[in-house]
Protein backbone atom coordinates (compact mmCIF):
# COMPACT_ATOMS: atom_id res chain seq x y z
CA UNK A 1 0.00 0.00 0.00
CA UNK A 2 2.78 2.35 0.81
CA UNK A 3 4.33 1.93 -2.43
CA UNK A 4 0.91 3.15 -4.00
CA UNK A 5 0.91 6.19 -2.03
CA UNK A 6 4.07 7.39 -3.01
CA UNK A 7 3.60 6.99 -6.65
CA UNK A 8 0.38 8.99 -6.17
CA UNK A 9 2.09 11.55 -3.70
CA UNK A 10 5.07 11.55 -6.66
CA UNK A 11 2.51 12.39 -9.64
CA UNK A 12 1.33 14.97 -7.55
CA UNK A 13 4.32 16.55 -7.21
CA UNK A 14 4.99 15.95 -10.88
CA UNK A 15 1.68 17.52 -12.31
CA UNK A 16 2.36 20.67 -10.21
CA UNK A 17 6.02 21.12 -11.06
CA UNK A 18 4.29 20.55 -14.65
CA UNK A 19 1.79 22.91 -13.98
CA UNK A 20 3.93 25.83 -12.48
CA UNK A 21 6.52 25.29 -15.31
CA UNK A 22 3.70 25.86 -17.90
CA UNK A 23 2.60 29.38 -16.21
CA UNK A 24 6.55 30.29 -16.15
CA UNK A 25 6.27 29.69 -20.16
CA UNK A 26 3.32 31.55 -20.43
CA UNK A 27 5.11 34.74 -18.72
CA UNK A 28 8.12 34.05 -20.67
CA UNK A 29 5.82 34.52 -23.91
CA UNK A 30 4.21 36.85 -22.65
CA UNK A 31 6.86 39.20 -23.10
CA UNK A 32 7.60 38.31 -26.63
CA UNK A 33 3.95 38.95 -27.57
CA UNK A 34 4.74 42.46 -28.31
CA UNK A 35 5.55 41.26 -31.98
CA UNK A 36 2.37 39.07 -32.77
CA UNK A 37 -0.84 40.01 -33.71
CA UNK A 38 -3.95 39.76 -31.39
CA UNK A 39 -5.19 37.01 -33.06
CA UNK A 40 -2.04 34.32 -32.32
CA UNK A 41 -1.84 36.08 -28.81
CA UNK A 42 -5.44 34.93 -27.71
CA UNK A 43 -4.99 31.33 -29.26
CA UNK A 44 -1.69 30.96 -27.31
CA UNK A 45 -3.23 31.99 -24.42
CA UNK A 46 -6.51 29.97 -25.35
CA UNK A 47 -3.94 26.62 -25.27
CA UNK A 48 -2.08 27.41 -22.48
CA UNK A 49 -5.40 27.89 -20.35
CA UNK A 50 -6.38 24.40 -21.69
CA UNK A 51 -3.18 22.79 -20.54
CA UNK A 52 -3.29 23.90 -16.93
CA UNK A 53 -7.14 23.32 -16.79
CA UNK A 54 -6.53 19.89 -18.01
CA UNK A 55 -4.19 19.25 -15.12
CA UNK A 56 -5.69 20.98 -11.91
CA UNK A 57 -8.59 18.02 -13.40
CA UNK A 58 -5.98 15.39 -13.53
CA UNK A 59 -4.34 16.86 -9.74
CA UNK A 60 -8.40 16.31 -8.59
CA UNK A 61 -8.43 12.51 -9.72
CA UNK A 62 -5.18 11.59 -8.27
CA UNK A 63 -6.33 13.34 -4.92
CA UNK A 64 -9.79 10.89 -5.70
CA UNK A 65 -8.12 8.10 -6.19
CA UNK A 66 -5.28 8.66 -3.38
CA UNK A 67 -8.54 8.66 -1.15
CA UNK A 68 -10.62 5.76 -2.64
CA UNK A 69 -6.48 4.12 -2.36
CA UNK A 70 -6.27 4.60 1.46
CA UNK A 71 -9.70 3.23 2.32
CA UNK A 72 -10.20 0.41 -0.20
CA UNK A 73 -6.09 -0.93 0.22
CA UNK A 74 -6.49 -0.92 4.06
CA UNK A 75 -9.48 -2.74 4.58
CA UNK A 76 -10.95 -0.21 7.34
CA UNK A 77 -13.64 -0.56 9.42
CA UNK A 78 -15.93 2.44 10.31
CA UNK A 79 -17.55 2.34 14.21
CA UNK A 80 -20.61 4.90 13.65
CA UNK A 81 -20.45 7.28 16.82
CA UNK A 82 -22.91 10.41 15.74
CA UNK A 83 -25.50 11.00 12.79
CA UNK A 84 -27.27 14.25 12.17
CA UNK A 85 -24.28 16.24 14.04
CA UNK A 86 -23.29 19.52 13.13
CA UNK A 87 -20.11 20.32 12.11
CA UNK A 88 -18.05 24.13 11.84
CA UNK A 89 -14.71 25.02 11.23
CA UNK A 90 -11.68 26.71 12.84
CA UNK A 91 -11.18 30.37 12.22
CA UNK A 92 -8.04 31.65 10.62
CA UNK A 93 -6.94 33.43 13.82
CA UNK A 94 -5.82 29.75 15.28
CA UNK A 95 -4.02 29.13 12.27
CA UNK A 96 -0.16 28.30 13.91
CA UNK A 97 -1.63 27.79 17.28
CA UNK A 98 -0.93 25.33 19.55
CA UNK A 99 -3.71 22.67 20.06
CA UNK A 100 -4.56 20.69 23.17
CA UNK A 101 -2.59 17.71 22.17
CA UNK A 102 0.43 19.83 22.12
CA UNK A 103 0.41 19.94 18.06
CA UNK A 104 0.42 23.28 15.90
CA UNK A 105 -2.46 23.69 14.08
CA UNK A 106 -2.96 23.97 10.48
CA UNK A 107 -5.69 25.37 8.47
CA UNK A 108 -4.49 23.41 5.68
CA UNK A 109 -4.12 19.75 6.82
CA UNK A 110 -7.01 17.42 8.05
CA UNK A 111 -7.71 17.72 11.70
CA UNK A 112 -10.57 18.26 14.00
CA UNK A 113 -11.67 18.99 17.47
CA UNK A 114 -14.21 16.93 19.48
CA UNK A 115 -15.14 16.90 23.12
CA UNK A 116 -14.68 13.43 24.29
CA UNK A 117 -12.82 11.37 21.97
CA UNK A 118 -9.05 10.41 22.61
CA UNK A 119 -6.20 12.86 20.56
CA UNK A 120 -5.10 10.58 17.96
CA UNK A 121 -8.10 9.46 16.91
CA UNK A 122 -9.21 9.11 13.00
CA UNK A 123 -12.48 9.97 12.44
CA UNK A 124 -14.44 9.75 9.00
CA UNK A 125 -17.13 12.85 8.69
CA UNK A 126 -19.75 12.66 6.14
CA UNK A 127 -21.77 15.47 4.71
CA UNK A 128 -25.21 14.10 5.36
CA UNK A 129 -26.78 16.01 2.34
CA UNK A 130 -24.00 15.81 -0.78
CA UNK A 131 -22.54 12.16 0.82
CA UNK A 132 -19.02 13.68 0.50
CA UNK A 133 -16.50 12.63 3.42
CA UNK A 134 -13.13 13.43 5.07
CA UNK A 135 -10.92 11.47 7.17
CA UNK A 136 -9.69 13.77 9.85
CA UNK A 137 -7.25 13.35 13.24
CA UNK A 138 -8.61 14.47 16.60
CA UNK A 139 -5.86 17.27 18.29
CA UNK A 140 -8.19 19.35 19.79
CA UNK A 141 -10.85 19.71 22.54
CA UNK A 142 -14.13 21.60 21.15
CA UNK A 143 -16.40 22.61 20.23
CA UNK A 144 -17.36 24.83 23.49
CA UNK A 145 -21.04 25.46 21.82
CA UNK A 146 -23.22 22.63 23.31
CA UNK A 147 -25.40 22.51 19.82
CA UNK A 148 -21.82 21.42 17.75
CA UNK A 149 -20.32 18.48 17.86
CA UNK A 150 -16.90 18.37 16.13
CA UNK A 151 -14.64 21.61 14.78
CA UNK A 152 -12.62 20.97 11.48
CA UNK A 153 -9.98 22.73 10.02
CA UNK A 154 -11.03 24.67 7.07
CA UNK A 155 -9.93 22.57 4.41
CA UNK A 156 -11.67 19.86 5.59
CA UNK A 157 -14.63 21.35 6.52
CA UNK A 158 -14.53 23.29 2.53
CA UNK A 159 -13.40 19.35 0.67
CA UNK A 160 -17.02 18.46 2.33
CA UNK A 161 -19.34 21.38 2.11
CA UNK A 162 -22.01 22.04 -0.56
CA UNK A 163 -22.72 25.55 0.35
CA UNK A 164 -18.98 27.06 0.63
CA UNK A 165 -20.50 30.16 2.65
CA UNK A 166 -22.61 27.92 5.32
CA UNK A 167 -20.75 27.89 8.38
CA UNK A 168 -22.23 24.79 9.75
CA UNK A 169 -22.84 21.20 7.92
CA UNK A 170 -25.10 18.26 9.18
CA UNK A 171 -22.41 15.21 9.32
CA UNK A 172 -22.31 11.77 10.27
CA UNK A 173 -19.18 10.75 12.31
CA UNK A 174 -17.84 7.48 12.64
CA UNK A 175 -14.13 6.30 13.90
CA UNK A 176 -11.64 4.79 11.76
CA UNK A 177 -10.73 1.13 12.65
CA UNK A 178 -7.37 0.34 11.82
CA UNK A 179 -6.97 -4.04 10.76
CA UNK A 180 -4.17 -5.07 13.50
Amino acid sequence: MSNKIFILFFSMFTALSVLSGSETLQKDKNKDKSAKTSESTTKEKAVSSAKIDSLKIKLKNVKSELDSLILSDANLKFKPLKKNAHASYYHDRFNGRRTASGKRFDNNGFTAAHKKLPFGTIVKVTNEANGKFVIVEITDRGPFSKAREIDLSRRAFMDIASNKNSGVVIVKIEEVIQPK
